[in-house]
């Protein structure tokens, strides 16, 4: 089936048009110069700077901001682009990324006030709407443009399938875009030069074991089977890996391979990138909330009603059908709902953060699947994540994942094997004082302080931030961390003695591979929280990522793949497990989706 979408539609749904001169409502010439404006981003506070001749805006500048990659990041280069080209204050804000496109507007606004031109520019014309059809035809429809999707959708364009994906935020890769992008998979050619004695079958056994023997063993053979065979399929996209084989939080080996620029928006990058290199095979829409599967009266899925922004009715066609629009974990109302499992204890209210987007994760999918027929399954199985940002449950500044790091509680002391699971290590944060707690690193982590980490941040960025604190002994970080520096050195001592070869109270086992001793300065402490990470529940999947019934029964042309499933994790997601899982069967659901339209 050849897609049938006008060739006037961009990629992410911007008709071009000729671009509006605010010179027409000039009453007189606004004072040329550069600007600046200091505006508070979502993550951090940047410098904007805005260039102006005497009737046009020539140069805006938010280079100096800390934003996410593929989200807030990206939401300002696409609003500098459309305030420039049309000359424009009214750009609307980015779904997804709405803090960050409010911080463009107030500097833009800022710097126009200065030069005279606020005026002219907030009377300019906004950008034309995108020329959206009212019905659409393809053979597979994706709901949800993030890592799982757009694996899907790619898969089904090699296995010889047209695709149309449907995104319902302003942005794209969802929930990926903010990873840390560990994949787990067992690499003998990575990991043996590292003594990393790994298999299959521990990779298997370790899930199982993790995920509390909740998993579905079918599944979860799958997963472990196929997740190298993910690593170079994303390879073959352009995708580079770094050749030391690491340890994601929770993962329980040493088997997290990670991208060599930051953080999961570098799968994504590379997905956008063959989406525009096969234009005639896929089509990307965004701002387009999926409302309804379309059924046929035999009970196959044959198409999906829309909303694009929430007002126009979108009809797409389609012969088969993919779900993966991510988990729930920022419905705080939902995930409450359900919440009758390993944290009843716990009210997840919305004193609990999320790491998620949270206009993406609210769990619109379960609702598509199971109006459909589909069955929902593990909706109680919900994971914490300890490397939540005080307030808001971010996962930002020094990460919990890695090695040479120690977790002290309030009073400077150890109280959990950093290497446990996540819901072990969460149980244990919220037994400590005021349910927080510190990551301790120092120069071993960080041996140059302005030398970007795995996601992108610097030691300097997030002292000037205020995020961390720092001192050049274990007495001065712990003056200012606020602990005792007696037990804080007696912590680190404790620690290393177990990287010596002693055996830890806690059960920590250290790796001589890459744990080292914890002696030199400078050293640095971040608070955290646990918040809300993954939810473990959702539609229940066969092998070949069919959604089936409540008796195991396949619907007909519908598959699902990535958080919006169930059975592979268990109760406890493994770290590094979840964009395995997005790959592998986000592969599996689009070369099966594309075999059941194509056949």
């Amino acid at each position: 089936m050849q897609l049938s979408w006008g060739a006037s539609l961009g990629l992410f749904g911007l008709a071009g048009c000729a671009p509006h001169t605010a010179t027409e409502e000039v009453a007189q010439a606004w004072i040329p110069g550069t600007y600046t404006a200091e505006v508070n981003g979502h993550n951090a506070p940047y410098t904007m700077t805005v260039t102006f001749s005497d009737n046009a805006i020539t140069a805006i500048d938010t280079a100096s901001n800390q934003e996410s990659f593929g989200v807030g990041y990206d939401a300002l280069q696409t609003l500098t682009d459309q305030a420039m080209e049309y000359q424009t204050l009214n750009v609307d804000a980015i779904t997804g990324a709405t803090l960050s496109s409010m911080s463009f507007t107030e500097g833009l606004q800022d710097c126009a006030d200065q030069a005279g031109a606020l005026a002219a520019l907030q009377e300019a014309d906004a950008p034309a709407e995108a020329d959206i059809k009212d019905t659409y035809d393809t053979d597979v429809c994706v709901v949800g443009g993030g890592g799982a999707g757009l694996a899907s959708a790619i898969a089904a364009v090699q296995a010889g399938a047209s695709v149309i994906v449907l995104e319902k935020c302003g942005i794209t890769g969802g929930s990926t875009n903010v990873s840390e992008g560990a994949l787990n998979a067992v690499d003998p050619e990575r990991q043996e030069p590292q003594g990393i004695d790994d298999s299959i079958e521990t990779f298997y056994d370790t899930t199982i074991k993790g995920g509390h023997e909740q998993g579905t063993p079918e599944l979860v053979h799958y997963l472990t089977d196929n997740a190298l065979d993910s690593v170079h399929w994303l390879e073959s996209l352009g995708v580079e890996f770094k050749d030391e084989i690491g340890s994601a939080t929770g993962s329980l080996g040493q088997r997290s391979h990670y991208p060599a620029t930051p953080s999961g928006n570098t799968y994504i990058r590379s997905f956008q990138q063959f989406i525009e290199d096969n234009a005639d095979k896929i089509m990307l829409l965004n701002d387009m909330q999926a409302t309804e599967l379309i059924t046929h009266e035999s009970g196959a899925v044959v198409g999906v009603k829309a909303l694009y922004k929430g007002e126009k009715e979108v009809t797409v066609n389609a012969g088969a059908v993919i779900i993966a629009t991510g988990g729930f974990g920022a419905n705080v109302e939902y995930r409450q709902s359900v919440n009758d499992g390993v944290w009843k204890e716990v009210t997840l209210d919305d004193s609990i953060g999320c790491t998620n987007i949270k206009p993406c994760a609210q769990g619109e999918g379960l609702a598509l699947a199971e109006g459909a027929g589909a069955e929902l399954i593990g909706l109680s199985d919900i994971q914490l994540h300890p490397c939540g940002t005080p307030g808001t449950g971010l996962m930002e500044d020094i990460r919990t994942s890695g090695r040479n790091r120690i977790f002290v509680n309030t009073d400077g002391k150890r109280f959990v094997n950093e290497g446990a699971e996540r819901d072990a290590l969460c149980k244990a944060i919220f037994a400590q004082p005021d349910g927080t707690y510190w990551v301790v690193v120092n120069t071993l982590r960080y041996p140059d302080p302005d030398e970007p980490d795995a996601n992108g941040a610097t030691i300097n960025n997030m002292l000037a931030l205020g995020h961390i604190v720092t001192g050049e002994t274990v007495e001065e970080v712990a003056d200012v961390m606020g602990v005792d520096a007696a037990n804080l050195q007696a912590s680190i001592d404790a620690y290393n003695e177990v990287v010596g070869g002693a055996e830890d109270e806690f059960g920590f086992e250290a790796n001589n591979t890459a744990d080292a001793a914890m002696t030199e300065g400078p050293w640095y402490a971040c608070r955290k929280v646990p918040t809300v990470h993954h939810t473990m529940g959702g539609i229940k999947v066969n092998v070949e990522s069919e959604a089936c019934d409540a008796d195991g029964n396949p619907i007909p042309g519908l598959y699902a793949a990535g958080e919006v499933t169930g059975g592979i994790h268990g109760s406890n997601r493994l770290g590094g497990n979840a964009i395995a899982d997005c790959m592998t069967f986000g592969r599996n659901a689009g070369t099966n989706a594309a075999t059941y339209v194509i056949a």
